[in-house]
């Protein structure tokens, strides 16, 4: 059953409101009134039961969502922070101060499945629109970057030495007596494989892994030989696994470089200091001039710019009901016509007037503003490292961190305003008070 948030105009005894003693044109106030908290409670409702105890409040739980991501914050952490913090319990509609957290962290995860990707886009749509016409913008730019999954660098060696100790995990759970675990043998041909690009260590450290993948693969036939049907059956996937990650070579397509998360693709960024990331890739769309999100999607492995500009343009469609009239891209990109969308790219410029040119050099001058919008949402809002499990954790993880850029956008921009009506009324009264002084002298 739903629970329902606090009347905040219902007074205690014994505290008083939060609305009493916050400051009311706080950021985080202003923004919890702009958001429009009926319409996630009308999208999440028929996902709970008529029946049986109290839940936590919708507009609880959204809230936690997005002062996670706008915080940078974990499942833990941000119980911690709202605890402490009364514009954060505000946020998410407490009436009085609260001594204790609004649930359990385990609690973000059960409400991420229950409202699964399209109940994420319900709440990156809402960021977008808070914007009104800022985000109604006939030109966008776009362009991809890759979202690294919590993963260690993957190699041949650790993903061996996880084989032997999931399978020695698997013997130990089904009571198979194994022939030799190779727990102190496998310590001491780690050491030899240390240093494998040294000169005079180069042959020991080879023969070492060779070794190593040796002790694997016979773990991996003990172990289907002494399963009996109803455990092969239980373990069958991660054999299947174990048997795929043994067999791959350097030059095959598809690799496995993480066990537990299988999905994982090697993406070539070919920057001087990280050449490669292992994640998935990520499409962003901003809005010209006010750089708005307007579209954040996670692909399953690398696929090329070009297959990914269409799904962009969709989003985009699908979230502000405006198809873009252009998209300014990079080379990498195919210049063509999708769906109405006429989609730009830099050229030498041949054939054209000055204007033009000048034109197109102010155009492509302005795509450039993606690059740190793109590096905000990794250092600030969780993108630069995804901890979500899965294409799925990829594909909401995106949204989010794009849902906290837009929002931060226009809290920073009412913060700005703000502080200048402070100021032209604080000039007004000097102004009076200069006037009245004159007049008495």
């Amino acid at each position: 059953m739903i629970g329902k948030s606090p009347d905040k105009t219902q007074k205690d005894l014994f505290q008083p409101l939060l609305s009493e003693f916050i400051n009311l044109q706080h950021e985080l106030v202003l923004l919890s009134e702009k958001i429009n908290w009926k319409e996630f409670e009308n999208e999440f409702s028929p996902l709970y039961s008529s029946t049986g105890t109290p839940s936590i409040p919708i507009r609880t739980m959204c809230g936690l969502l997005i002062l996670k991501q706008l915080h940078n914050l974990g499942d833990e952490t941000i119980m911690e922070a709202w605890v402490r913090d009364p514009y954060m319990q505000y946020f998410c509609g407490e009436a009085h101060f609260q001594h204790k957290g609004p649930c359990d962290p385990s609690d973000l995860v059960h409400f991420r499945k229950r409202i699964r990707e399209k109940g994420i886009e319900k709440i990156f749509q809402q960021s977008i629109l808070i914007h009104g016409r800022d985000a109604q913008q006939d030109e966008i730019c776009v362009d991809t970057t890759a979202q690294e999954k919590n993963i260690t660098f993957p190699t041949d060696v650790k993903l061996q030495i996880k084989i032997i100790k999931k399978c020695n995990a698997i013997a130990d759970e089904e009571g198979i007596v194994q022939r030799r675990s190779y727990k102190r043998k496998v310590k001491e041909l780690l050491l030899q494989s240390r240093f494998a690009s040294h000169p005079k260590r180069k042959k020991q450290a080879r023969k070492a892994q060779r070794k190593i993948k040796t002790i694997a693969g016979s773990l991996v036939r003990e172990l289907e030989r002494k399963l009996n049907s109803d455990s092969q059956e239980r373990h069958q996937h991660d054999l299947n696994l174990f048997k795929k990650v043994l067999l791959q070579q350097r030059s095959d397509k598809n690799k496995i470089y993480s066990l537990h998360e299988t999905e994982v693709a090697c993406i070539a960024k070919g920057k001087a200091h990280k050449q490669y990331e292992f994640g998935s890739k990520v499409s962003i769309a901003i809005t010209k001039t006010s750089g708005i999100i307007v579209s954040a999607l996670s692909f399953k492995g690398n696929p090329h710019d070009s297959t990914t500009i269409s799904p962009t343009l969709d989003q985009h469609e699908k979230l502000t009901g405006k198809r873009a009239k252009i998209a300014i891209v990079d080379r990498g990109y195919p210049a063509r016509i999708i769906n109405g969308t006429q989609v730009i790219k830099p050229t030498n410029g041949k054939g054209k007037t000055v204007y033009e040119k000048q034109k197109a050099r102010k155009r492509f001058r302005r795509r450039a503003s993606i690059e740190p919008t793109i590096s905000h949402m990794k250092h600030q809002y969780r993108m630069i490292k995804n901890y979500l499990k899965g294409s799925f954790g990829d594909r909401i993880n995106a949204m989010m961190a794009a849902a906290a850029y837009n929002f931060k956008k226009w809290m920073n921009k009412n913060r700005k305003d703000f502080l200048w009506l402070f100021y032209f009324l604080l000039l007004e009264v000097t102004e009076q008070q200069i006037v009245r002084l004159n007049e008495s002298c």
